[in-house]
């Protein structure tokens, strides 16, 4: 795990906010040079405590009109069961997140579709060809309060 000091903590912040700001302007938030901040910005990516840099897009803007949240129970819980369907979730475009967990459901899916005529084509070739699944239960949004991935941060 890296070692984060307060510099960190604050750059980690302004991006997470705004993945945009300029050198500059996250200099004069940290209290550092731009050259600095560039450095401390490259070794938090090397080390991956920054994943990634992306930006948010809106599914009804791009024609994805209904999201899902969708539970799914394995048949059994073998690791080579559970590695092909998590990798069937990382290569699957419709589902946007996808978590391994422990409770009721084996994993919980956030699934995005244009309409349910199109969640129904998914699930009959995501869920009902998969013979590793027991079953799933979807709940549909009904509106996204909130969406990021910012994580709460401490020194």
């Amino acid at each position: 795990m890296a070692e984060l000091d307060r510099i960190d903590i604050a750059l980690l912040g302004a991006v997470q906010k705004n993945n945009r700001l300029t050198s500059e302007e996250l200099a004069e938030i940290v209290n550092l040079s731009p050259t600095a901040c560039q450095r401390r910005l490259k070794r938090l990516r090397a080390e991956r405590v920054i994943e990634a840099d992306v930006a948010i897009v809106s599914p009804k803007a791009v024609g994805r009109h209904i999201t899902m949240i969708v539970l799914v129970s394995l048949e059994r819980e073998r690791a080579d069961i559970v590695d092909r369907f998590k990798a069937a979730i990382r290569n699957t475009h419709e589902v946007m997140i996808g978590y391994y967990v422990t409770g009721d459901a084996d994993f919980i899916l956030v699934v995005t579709a244009k309409d349910m005529e199109d969640y129904e084509e998914f699930t009959r070739r995501f869920f009902y060809e998969n013979h590793d699944i027991k079953g799933f239960k979807t709940m549909v949004v009904m509106d996204r309060v909130k969406a990021g991935f910012s994580v709460p941060l401490e020194v």
